[in-house]
């Protein structure tokens, strides 16, 4: 009767179990270690690139800031304008240049969103095919400079199967 009786108890835990991690997932977080890693091979691309200037931001998946760094001469908004980059990169799930492309093609209405910075220069972050933040730059010698920062940055923590574009 022992027997049974905890055979059905493990076999309960084992339904309980596999129910559990039914309606839950793994993710990745990025912390402020890693986010120091992304401001350094950013600052890294900015030198070898010798780039005027550039802050860059990097947030977390929740648009939350962990870290900004801002280069010598960079202008005074510049730190605002890439924390706004990396957040719009993070909630929308796609590089800022998407959404600049598109609001240069007529969707003007996208410029009406909140908390929104259509400007090239934010790259999410993704690890093992989750995004898990993002990084902005602004201040660079051009938008596209932004940008190039701001993917050297966000490769220094992807995988190699998940390397920004």
């Amino acid at each position: 009767m022992k027997l049974i009786i905890s055979a059905l108890g493990m076999l309960m835990a084992l339904t309980f179990s596999s129910i559990s991690s039914a309606q839950t997932m793994q993710k990745k977080g990025l912390t402020l270690d890693g986010a120091k890693k992304v401001i350094a091979a950013a600052v890294a691309e900015a030198k070898s690139k010798n780039a005027p200037g550039g802050a860059i931001a990097v947030v977390d998946e929740g648009g939350n800031l962990i870290a900004v760094e801002r280069l010598d001469n960079t202008f005074a908004a510049g730190a605002n304008i890439s924390i706004g980059k990396a957040r719009t990169a993070v909630l929308f799930k796609r590089p800022t240049k998407f959404f600049e492309d598109v609001i240069n093609k007529g969707r003007t209405a996208m410029t009406t969103l909140n908390d929104f910075t259509p400007l090239q220069g934010g790259i999410p972050i993704i690890v093992d095919g989750q995004i898990i933040g993002a990084v902005g730059v602004s201040g660079a010698a051009s938008a596209e400079q932004d940008e190039e920062l701001a993917i050297a940055g966000a490769n220094a923590l992807a995988t190699s199967s998940a390397k920004a574009q």
